[in-house]
């Protein structure tokens, strides 16, 4: 066991690594000609407030369905304003409203709060007294937030509701129990995600290797995803060179078996966090397009 994995280094590094990072997407993947009508509020939940950034469609749309979104961050950064240009993209484009969650970080809250949390917020914008149509409801995140909105899903599914119309897992991390040193990357030492960081933030969240194989933290692991039909519909996406592409496309295929696979994308020629750091905004663009019409389909009323 390295010396990262001890809580009391990994917290450290955890901690120095959320202050010293700078989270903004590349100026080209910014979308500035997107407009954004952005209010905020506070979601109380059983650990605490939750602040949360609230993209309203540019156009009355009438009640329009509600779509919780979930920032990345390795469980341990929490900055939810990386993922503005997306939530203001997600709401013009698919003309809904996009809760965007502050959500609570290990390693002052470890698994698995933030995960209890965000089904809190999720049951939130589910309540019919919104000025939205929480009955058409949608959950997804990126790298972490993908971990995290699987997890709601799957409380969903194991709690009776709330009902979910789709989740959005993208790039996600979905098997904690596997050390990252051991998943492999086409592009080696230059992938973006490092050993190291695998270590200290699994670590970080999770101090104790066994509740890393929990169904809510490992979704993609063992038989985790056995017996999961009647989970949300699921649209899940990796990158080619990411460390955890192996783990999406695991978890894909359980959701599959369970006929909740709305489609896996594998999106060639980029590595995790290509929509914030390539730069690579045609590629950013066409994925944030699959993702709108997914979207649109799941919460356009039926005849």
């Amino acid at each position: 066991m390295s010396i990262l994995s001890r809580p009391p280094v990994a917290d450290a590094i955890a901690r120095l690594f959320s202050r010293a990072v700078d989270p903004a997407p590349r100026p080209e993947v910014t979308f500035p000609d997107v407009p954004g009508d952005r209010t905020t509020g506070i979601v109380t939940t059983r650990h605490g407030p939750a602040p949360v950034t609230v993209y309203r469609p540019p156009e009355n749309v009438g009640r329009a369905a509600v779509y919780v979104n979930v920032h990345g961050g390795g469980f341990v950064v929490g900055h939810p304003e990386q993922d503005d240009p997306w939530c203001r993209y997600l709401a013009a484009r698919a003309g809904v409203v996009v809760v965007n969650v502050d959500y609570v970080l290990a390693p002052g809250h470890r698994f698995p709060a933030a995960a209890q949390q965000l089904l809190d917020v999720a049951r939130w914008a589910a309540d019919p007294g919104r000025d939205w149509d929480g009955g058409r409801l949608c959950i997804g995140g990126q790298s972490a937030g993908g971990n995290l909105s699987a997890a709601v899903c799957r409380m969903a599914l194991d709690e009776g509701g709330p009902p979910i119309a789709l989740q959005v897992l993208h790039y996600a991390p979905l098997d904690l129990v596997t050390p990252t040193s051991r998943k492999s990357s086409p592009l080696g030492s230059r992938a973006i995600l490092k050993p190291w960081m695998g270590e200290v933030f699994d670590s970080a969240y999770i101090p104790a290797r066994g509740d890393r194989s929990h169904r809510l933290a490992s979704p993609a692991w063992g038989s985790n995803a056995d017996g999961i039909d009647g989970i949300a519909p699921a649209l899940v996406i990796t990158a080619q060179y990411d460390r955890l592409r192996d783990e999406g496309v695991r978890y894909a295929a359980k959701l599959a078996d369970a006929g909740s696979l709305v489609h896996h994308y594998d999106v060639e020629g980029v590595d995790h966090g290509y929509n914030i750091m390539s730069g690579d905004v045609e590629v950013t663009r066409r994925m944030y397009d699959v993702i709108v019409a997914a979207v649109r389909r799941a919460t356009t009323p039926g005849p």
